[in-house]
């Protein structure tokens, strides 16, 4: 799957990890310097979703510091036969790959999942009304 087909079927994730990207960024200016309506400005023009899937596309590794901030934490293993196998976490799987870059795109994948589910709202959330909020 591309950057781009990743971050427009994880919407919440694209979200976060945009936000991160934008946070590096400003974190290599003085942000003192900054006015608030710039920044917000070089977010949603900066940090698009096109321009991030350039980004993952050309180095999909860069997504392991956005998923150890989430701790969604990647780790890919070399078995005895040099085929490559990955856990997120505590989540193993079974599978193995011929490269290490194919089991870090799966890897990665996995993890868009992960954290996507992890930023739904559960069905608790979306049954608490104003009225219950109060009490």
């Amino acid at each position: 799957m591309t950057g781009l087909e990743l971050l427009e079927k994880h919407p919440q994730s694209a979200e976060v990890i945009r936000e991160w990207f934008f946070n590096r960024m400003v974190e290599s200016i003085d942000d003192s310097l900054v006015p608030e309506d710039f920044k917000k400005s070089m977010m949603e023009e900066a940090v698009t979703n096109e321009r991030l899937a350039i980004i993952i596309d050309a180095n999909p590794r860069i997504l392991f510091d956005v998923f150890d901030y989430n701790e969604f934490y990647i780790e890919i293993f070399m078995y005895p036969d040099v085929t490559f196998t990955c856990k997120i976490g505590n989540e193993a799987t079974t599978n193995s790959w011929k490269t290490r870059k194919e089991a870090e795109l799966f890897a990665i994948e996995a993890a868009f999942d992960m954290l996507e589910n992890k930023l739904k709202p559960t069905s608790d959330d979306s049954n608490v009304t104003e009225d219950s909020a109060d009490n």
